[in-house]
């Protein structure tokens, strides 16, 4: 629908009710309304969300049968009703009823000029303005923003009201995923890892800074690759690259720490929280790079603690943890970033994932919500024995367990490794009584299904502590002390 003539006066339809023969003899004679001008516009309906400015009271003399009228506002608009109104009836001050309203041209067609020879009878200029506005209420919905634009071109009638103006910042409140991420990102690095052979083989994972001199802390299986002659390089979220150097690895662990040649001043380590207190059900944020996506965050919870996982990472070595279970999108290059708590502080390294083929490690298959962390309190005890030594120290019991056996408990084997005793001689398990063929089905307050389970176990503890055993012998259950020994070194 075409509009053109929106916001100009059209006369009024030929087809309108004419006014009766004999016009009613007032009580009094009214006084004379007040000038209007000739052609006053056609309203239209208000474009502002704030109500319209009303228009002025008519004045206090005008005749009962004026006020049905409505009058016309300052910038000579007049309000349009939502319904077509019936005829109104004016009284002429003196001069007779107004003569029948002109022929209405067809929509879209020049209105014809004024009369410049009745200036007097502008009551009926009025009239054919009320019947304007009901002729053209109808098609106010499809105009309007024409209409608005056209009142804007004229400069200071226009009534149209801006909105308002975004805010200069937008702070997000403390302890929004947001707020957490906007203060850990900058403290998250890539780790970019090649080979020092002639294939160059390497790849991508995460770290995050563990202290101001340039500490970095990872996987294992992320820089072992670099670890003999290759290369490393980090890379902060702001784009700053620097090279690096392994300061220490523990495969057992899947822990490593690396160092920034020159690191920069003004590193800001990421705050560490305690594993031991983290609840099923907690708010979990995973900072990494899946796939080379550097700087992506995702969101999920604690689903699980505790979970027993053994991981590979395609070179023959295997890890083990007792892990922290999160449903965090985790997928390949997301290993060694940091899996934080609500309030931003680390809980767990990102280590590995489940697979759909059933096993746990770094393969190319996508997250399907079951992602593994190393608790940050193991992981801390190592990273300081790394820093400090370069090489880690394991807790050990002093007994050869199956590895392949599961859901009855880690059952100590008959003969160790290259015919070795299973049990060490004068070791840990052998003063605390256990024997080959025994099978321990707890270890301290976690109930024990494998032998991996009983090694994530004992390297959640320390060299020299106390545990608790129970296992059984003949059918028979039994329980004893071990106190736990050590073995520095992976070889």
């Amino acid at each position: 629908m075409s509009t053109e003539n929106e916001g100009t006066e059209v006369p009024a339809d030929p087809t309108a009710p004419s006014a009766p023969a004999t016009p009613p003899v007032p009580a009094t004679p009214p006084a004379a309304p007040a000038p209007q001008q000739a052609g006053a516009p056609a309203s239209e309906a208000p474009t502002q969300i704030q109500p319209p400015v009303q228009p002025p009271a008519p004045p206090a003399q005008a005749p009962a049968a004026a006020a049905a009228v409505p009058a016309a506002d300052p910038a000579g608009a007049t309000q349009a009703p939502a319904y077509a109104p019936e005829p109104a009836t004016v009284a002429a001050g003196g001069g007779g009823w107004p003569p029948a309203p002109p022929v209405v041209p067809s929509w879209g067609e020049p209105v014809p000029p004024a009369d410049p020879a009745a200036p007097r009878k502008r009551t009926g200029g009025l009239v054919a303005a009320v019947l304007v506005a009901a002729l053209v209420a109808g098609g106010i919905g499809g105009g309007i923003g024409y209409w608005a634009a056209q009142r804007e071109d004229r400069g200071p009638e226009s009534t149209t009201v801006s909105s308002g103006e975004a805010p200069a910042s937008f702070k997000r409140e403390p302890g929004t995923v947001a707020a957490v991420a906007a203060k850990a990102l900058p403290s998250v690095v890539t780790i970019q890892a090649k080979s020092g052979g002639t294939q160059g083989e390497g790849g991508t994972g995460t770290g995050f800074v563990y202290d101001q001199e340039g500490h970095i802390v990872t996987n294992n299986h992320v820089v072992a690759s670099a670890a003999e002659g290759g290369t490393l390089s980090a890379t902060f979220s702001d784009g700053r690259t620097y090279d690096a150097e392994v300061v220490g690895r523990a495969e057992g662990y899947d822990v490593a720490v690396i160092k920034l040649k020159e690191a920069p001043k003004g590193l800001k380590p990421l705050p560490l929280g305690d594993s031991d207190k983290v609840a099923v059900g907690d708010s979990t944020i995973a900072i990494g790079a899946p796939f080379g996506l550097s700087n992506t965050v995702t969101t999920g919870i604690i689903s699980a603690k505790n979970r027993p996982v053994a991981s590979g990472d395609g070179g023959g070595s295997n890890s083990y943890m007792s892990a922290l279970q999160t449903d965090a999108s985790i997928n390949p290059g997301n290993s060694g970033g940091p899996l934080l708590d609500a309030a931003g502080a680390v809980i767990g390294i990102n280590s590995a994932i489940q697979s759909t083929g059933g096993g746990y490690g770094q393969s190319q298959a996508g997250s399907i919500g079951l992602g593994f962390a190393i608790p940050v309190n193991q992981a801390k005890a190592v990273a300081e024995q790394l820093i400090k030594t370069g090489k880690p120290v394991y807790p050990v019991i002093g007994a050869t367990v199956n590895m392949n056996d599961k859901g009855e408990g880690a059952r100590i084997a008959d003969q160790g490794a290259g015919g070795t005793e299973a049990v060490t001689p004068s070791g840990p398990a052998a003063k605390a009584g256990l024997k080959p063929g025994d099978v321990i089905t707890a270890f301290g307050d976690h109930p024990i299904d494998s032998g991996p389970s009983l090694i994530s176990e004992i390297w959640t503890h320390k060299p020299g502590d106390s545990v608790k055993i129970t296992y059984e012998r003949g059918g028979k259950t039994a329980q004893t002390t071990v106190v736990l020994g050590e073995r520095t070194g992976d070889s």
